[in-house]
């Protein structure tokens, strides 16, 4: 195989995976929305969580938010609790990594709240144990998996919202993962402002 072959075999296994995904989805994703936006417009928040590459798209999510997507408007309170680098070692370092994320949980996390959990497998255990908290705090949680959902699968009640990528590999689930993260922050700024963020 060719490096040519090899990289249009990414694009198009990457193209087919969101054709496929996009009907199974698009409904849990319009119910992510909806929990997002009645959370911001009563004041709360999101906390997003996320190891690796998922850490990444935790930062992005609060970005856009706190930031912008592509409207202008005012800044909506989303946190990423992977980017404090002395919170991290320090709860990693007197407790254990798999307390980093729900630590910062039972600090900031208030009822009314949503956690967004991203986890490919579905099975991190910091992830796990923040979205444990996070229910114990009466927060929602929308949580982004694959690979059949793994452990998350079985911890979210019926108010949480579960987007399970239908892919075992994890590079295509990380790309539809991404494509969610921006129909979320496009549905919220529509459902605060009307319209198509795009015209």
């Amino acid at each position: 195989m060719t490096t040519d072959q090899l990289i249009l075999g990414h694009f198009r296994e990457s193209a087919e995976l969101k054709q496929r995904a996009a009907a199974q989805l698009a409904r849990p994703i319009a119910e992510a929305v909806d929990l997002m936006f009645g959370a911001l417009s009563n004041g709360n928040k999101v906390l997003a969580c996320g190891n690796g590459g998922s850490a990444a798209d935790a930062q992005h999510f609060a970005a856009e938010l706190v930031g912008r997507f592509e409207r202008e408007r005012f800044p909506l309170a989303g946190i990423a609790l992977s980017t404090d680098s002395s919170i991290l070692t320090a709860i990693g370092n007197d407790y254990s990594f798999r307390d980093v994320f729900s630590k910062q949980v039972q600090a900031f996390g208030q009822p009314g709240d949503i956690l967004l959990a991203i986890s490919t497998s579905g099975n991190s255990a910091n992830v796990l144990a923040a979205i444990e908290v996070a229910l114990e705090r009466d927060m929602r949680v929308v949580a982004l998996t694959g690979k059949g959902g793994g452990a998350v699968a079985g911890m979210l009640t019926e108010a949480d919202v579960h987007i399970c990528v239908p892919h075992d590999r994890t590079a295509r689930i990380q790309e539809v993962h991404l494509l969610t993260i921006h129909c979320l922050c496009d549905g919220i700024d529509v459902a605060l402002f009307g319209g198509d963020a795009s015209e």
